[in-house]
């Protein structure tokens, strides 16, 4: 994430995001699990993602645990003398946290608060491989940026080709009239660490939005929503 602009929902939003950074703190939220997969190709990856953040001085924002592939990224950026905030839920300091925690660790109360705490800091999203869990940001940030709700960049680490797959699902949205096709745009891909930050600063938002501009405001109201009864036509 990017921690100097709050909402890029505003005037930046044709800016890239290379020149949003230029003399501030840039903040990447990385997307990832505790989980590390069964080859080494990927905690290679997570590393060299984490000195890739180091040499561009940028920050990074997480979901604070210390296992896994989330683990190795932010001990590599907080050892690479950057800060690094980890965002988690009281009921996963148990299973994501071993040992010492890196850098600051800001304890919330769900999931949603999680997310929508990670967010609103954020300038920056990028997703290395993971489970179900890395899948559902992932998409959710894509989800965002196609209501206008942000126009951050949304990067995927397509290390050996994990994410293929998938990929390929989000062309056959498009060639089957499911997904648009400036909003498959939203999604950057790479197979390396710099290639994919390099894309991510070339990034100009471009989709049409699939809803009208509205004033999101990502920063408050996770914490005061309501369902509001509204009666239906028949």
């Amino acid at each position: 994430m990017i921690k100097f602009v709050r909402d890029l929902v505003g005037d930046t939003k044709d800016l890239s995001l290379k020149a949003r950074v230029q003399g501030t703190t840039f903040l990447s939220k990385t997307l990832c699990g505790k989980g590390g997969g069964h080859r080494k190709i990927f905690s290679d990856a997570a590393l060299q993602l984490g000195k890739e953040l180091v040499e561009r001085k940028m920050d990074l924002v997480y979901g604070g645990g210390s296992v896994g592939l989330m683990g190795l990224v932010s001990q590599t950026v907080y050892d690479g003398g950057c800060h690094v905030l980890g965002v988690i839920p009281t009921v996963l300091i148990p299973l994501e946290i071993s040992g010492n925690s890196v850098g600051e660790v800001l304890v919330v109360s769900d999931m949603h608060e999680r997310k929508a705490e990670m967010a609103r800091r954020a300038d920056a999203f990028i997703a290395l491989p993971g489970g179900y869990g890395t899948m559902e940001e992932l998409l959710e940030m894509i989800t965002w940026s196609q209501l206008g709700i942000h126009h951050k960049p949304v990067g995927l680490l397509n290390i050996d080709g994990y994410y293929d797959c998938l990929l390929r699902l989000f062309d056959k949205g498009v060639e089957e009239g499911f997904i648009n096709l400036s909003a498959r745009n939203i999604v950057i891909s790479a197979k390396t660490a710099t290639e994919l930050i390099q894309k991510m600063e070339e990034y100009m938002p471009s989709q049409n939005q699939v809803a009208p501009t509205q004033n999101w405001d990502v920063e408050e109201n996770h914490a005061k929503d309501a369902i509001t009864n509204v009666p239906l036509k028949t």
